[in-house]
């Protein structure tokens, strides 16, 4: 084994990260450049991953790039995906296993992300390990990579130590257990101070501070030793066997160097005697460290070194100084001097890391942002709203005064120019017959989406009443799920939809009356202005007026008030505006207490926002309240001076209507626009609904008919009710099949004097000459106690035996007539025919004679068994 030592890697085996982060892409994020764009990064990230685990590493820095990158993206994309949802599983082998379990499993499976970077981190601290032994420490670039690469390891076996039973919730394989990574931190912290040592010694630094070094490194090694000699799993594993003597080598050799510079420093206080007893201390442990570790260390300069030191102090102080060398146990103890940290482990690792899911947030972060976009909207529309209503307010109020047009009709005559301005945008936007097509339009609208809904209902109610009939019929046997308990959610969705359609047409009824009342009018202003003039009835001019201080009052509130109304405007669109963006805070939030409060922070946020804005509406609102209250005051004083006749009122109703009319049919557009709008987006969503009820309605035939198909066969398995009377002795036994012969019927039965059945006996052993001579069977056989069928007679075994086949009892109480007794039995019992004898002799069948004899219980060759088969 190399000098230093350095940790393997472990294995991974393959895993296809695109399918299941592509799903999760596509189930929550609508198609477009924001989908596309995560699943280019997913591919992205697999061709990660196998680039930093799939292949052999290089022992160079470009590798451990690599890695760090794709650690560094394990924990960028923790919670931007629901991975213990994903099922997605991780498989690595212990690093130091070969083969044999060692106390630790050969390989591990889990899916956790925990797991996953656990590993890649242990990667991380053993090619960190590989790269500062490859590390050329004859110069002082070689010596401060070595010493960062060392420290960067032993942070990572550091962190892994610290949190692996908390990302993995189990117990770990041996090799990342918090024992195993804590004493591979230890050693590479005890080779980072080690090289820090050689530097020293390289640069010249004085003796102190090497021994110091030195003397640390040898505690930091004697600490890794006990480690590993006094863990109770660690010496189980073949590489801890192997660093073992290592660590002891390394600590006496540190400590020898400790010794050696320490002796350099007595020296130079004239302590010779101490001079020689460290060096003599060091030689003894060289020696040892050649002795036991000479496979492992090379010592042979160092202990050269040391010999040249003492034999020249001895040489020195016996014929010069003659100083006491003193016990080692007197020597004065050296001090220790650190120059290493484990590097903590701190995302990101890597310096070049961008992360690919930068603009996906994590999913608590997005429910977040969503809600408080609602909470958002909820404050615009409440805003925006409550300016509208002032708008009507204000309109209607104007339009029962007839003001500005009562101001501008002084001379009785002319169409007044607020009535024109009103005339050309109702004309401007279509007039009278765009909205009469738009409320020609509606009811199309509104059947469609009825027939859509009525169609999915009758699905429903269809092969709901198919399956409650068939559920009478077979009762307890059509075991499915009733389809009134399944259809429950899509019913109560269906009532839904019927009540947004009732609404609607309520809504669609109060448009159309409005238009009724306002349909004169607005067709009146969509006249040329010549008739529009001509439609208007005049009236004696009021010219006294024109110059009154009411009428100045008047127009000047009048103006203050359309101030008011462009104000309000304006704040509209500014309140529209205002746009911020909650994921940053959320994230911060996120990041420090683990959780988000979106409910204190949108509200924060929307306070500070939206407050100004809220004033503004409120101060708006109350100074038109204030100039409407002092024009209707001076609309009062202005109607008493004004002359009132007979033509003046109706002309002044006519101006008022027409007013009226211009708001009317602003609003009614506006409606039947929202209206056209509200059924079109409600056919896609009723056409989603009817697709549902189809897909289920389709499921639940498929079921049906497998289920009545079942049901069918079940019925025609089901045994007839007999048509006649059998006999007692046949009443188990079924009738033969016609067309040949079929195996004998399996017969249950219990004896009535029998606790276990009787042995087979031994087959007789009887002469041939008797087997050729006829039995008779006229004669039946007398009950045995063991209740043995009739055994014919045989003669000595001339071929092989049958198996044992248990042999028809009889029924209980009943005994096995002869053959000739019953004549059901020839196709009962798939006996062979026997032939009659001569004429002269009982008609009973005889035994073949043309055959061998049947031994007991011999079946007949390519025949039933004679006996039927319990």
């Amino acid at each position: 084994m190399a000098t230093f030592i350095s940790v393997p890697l472990k294995k991974s085996s393959e895993v296809d990260l695109v399918k299941p982060l592509s799903k999760f892409v596509t189930a929550t994020y609508p198609p477009g450049e924001e989908q596309a764009e995560y699943l280019r990064v997913v591919e992205e990230l697999n061709k990660l991953r196998k680039s930093a685990l799939g292949r052999p590493l290089d022992k160079h820095e470009s590798s451990l790039e690599i890695l760090l990158r794709y650690y560094d993206q394990l924990c960028a994309i923790e919670p931007k995906f629901p991975f213990p949802e994903l099922c997605l599983t991780f498989t690595w082998k212990d690093a130091f296993d070969k083969g044999s379990l060692f106390g630790g499993s050969v390989k591990l499976a889990l899916a956790s992300l925990g797991y996953e970077k656990t590993c890649v981190l242990f990667n991380v601290g053993a090619l960190a390990s590989q790269i500062a032994s490859e590390q050329n420490l004859d110069n002082d670039e070689g010596l401060k990579s070595a010493a960062k690469f060392y420290q960067l390891a032993s942070g990572a076996f550091a962190h892994i130590k610290d949190t692996v039973l908390s990302a993995l919730n189990r117990e770990p394989t041996m090799d990342i257990s918090p024992e195993t990574v804590g004493t591979l931190s230890q050693i590479m912290l005890s080779q980072a101070q080690e090289v820090f040592v050689l530097k020293a010694t390289a640069d010249k630094m004085k003796d102190a501070i090497i021994a110091k070094l030195a003397n640390q490194a040898a505690d930091y090694y004697g600490d890794a030793f006990k480690q590993c000699q006094y863990k109770e799993n660690l010496p189980k594993y073949f590489y801890f066997q192997e660093v073992l003597p290592v660590l002891a080598a390394k600590h006496c050799m540190m400590q020898a160097t400790a010794e050696m510079h320490q002796s350099a420093l007595a020296n130079q206080k004239k302590k010779f005697g101490e001079e020689i007893a460290r060096l003599q201390h060091a030689t003894e442990l060289v020696k040892t460290a050649a002795s036991r570790y000479d496979e492992y260390v090379n010592v042979k300069d160092l202990t050269d070194k040391i010999n040249r030191a003492l034999t020249a102090a001895k040489k020195d102080n016996d014929f010069i100084y003659h100083d006491r060398v003193p016990e080692v146990k007197d020597l004065e103890h050296i001090g220790k001097a650190s120059l290493v940290k484990a590097t903590a482990v701190q995302t990101p690792l890597s310096q070049k890391f961008t992360d690919l899911f930068e603009k996906m947030v994590p999913m608590a972060v997005q429910q977040s942002v969503s809600a408080a976009n609602s909470r958002k909207s909820d404050t615009v529309n409440r805003l925006v709203g409550s300016l509208r209503e002032a708008t009507n307010l204000c309109n209607g109020v104007l339009a029962s005064l007839n003001l500005p047009a009562a101001l501008e009709d002084l001379s009785g005559d002319s169409v007044p120019q607020s009535i024109l301005e009103k005339s050309r945008a109702v004309i401007q936007q279509g007039g009278l017959q765009s909205i009469e097509q738009l409320i020609k339009d509606l009811p199309e609208l509104l059947q469609r989406n009825s027939e859509i809904l009525d169609e999915s209902l009758k699905m429903l109610d269809d092969e709901e009443s198919t399956d409650n009939e068939l559920r009478a019929k077979f009762n307890q046997r059509w075991s499915r799920t009733p389809s009134g308990d399944l259809y429950k959610p899509l019913r109560a969705e269906g009532i839904n939809f019927r009540c947004i359609l009732d609404k609607a047409v309520q809504a669609d009824q109060v448009v159309k009356e409005r238009y009724n009342a306002h349909c004169e009018m607005i067709a009146l202003l969509c006249k040329p202005e010549n008739e529009l003039c001509a439609a208007i009835p005049s009236a004696n001019p009021a010219k006294t007026l024109q110059g009154s201080e009411v009428v100045n009052v008047l127009r000047a509130q009048l103006a203050q008030l359309d101030e008011v109304k462009r104000e309000r405007d304006i704040l509209e669109g500014e309140i529209k505006s205002v746009t911020f963006d909650m994921t940053t805070k959320f994230l911060t939030a996120l990041a420090q207490d683990g959780a988000i409060n979106e409910e204190a922070l949108t509200s924060s946020e929307l306070d500070t926002r939206y407050g100004t804005h809220t004033q503004r509406v409120q101060q708006n609102l109350r100074r038109q309240e204030e100039l409407l209250s002092q024009i209707q005051v001076s609309h009062q004083e202005f109607s008493a001076l004004k002359q009132s006749n007979y033509e003046a009122n109706n002309r002044e109703e006519v101006l008022k209507k027409l007013a009226a009319a211009h708001d009317s049919y602003i609003e009614i557009s506006c409606n039947i626009k929202e209206g056209t709008k509200f059924y079109n987006d409600l056919t896609e969503i009723l056409l989603k609904f009817q697709n549902k009820c189809s897909d289920i309605v389709f499921a639940r035939k498929t079921e049906r008919d497998e289920l009545l198909k079942e049901l069918q066969q079940s019925i025609a398995r089901e045994p007839s009710a007999p048509s006649f009377s059998i006999p007692s002795y046949q009443s188990n036994t079924p009738a033969p099949a016609a067309g040949g012969p079929t195996p004998a019927p399996k017969t249950v039965f219990q004896p009535q004097a029998k606790a276990q059945p009787p042995a087979r006996p031994p087959p007789p052993n009887i002469t041939s000459q008797a087997a050729s001579a006829s039995v008779p069977v006229s004669t039946p056989m007398p009950p045995s106690s063991t209740n043995l069928p009739p055994v014919a007679p045989t003669t000595g075994l001339s071929q092989a035996q049958g198996p044992p086949y248990p042999t028809y009892q009889g029924y209980p109480g009943y005994y096995q007539m002869p053959m000739a007794y019953n004549p059901y039995t020839y196709g009962q019992f798939n006996m062979p025919y026997a032939p009659y004898q001569a004429q002269g002799q009982a008609g009973y069948p005889g035994a073949p004679p043309a055959q061998q004899p049947y031994p007991y219980p011999q079946q007949p060759p390519q025949q039933q068994p004679y006996y039927p088969q319990q």
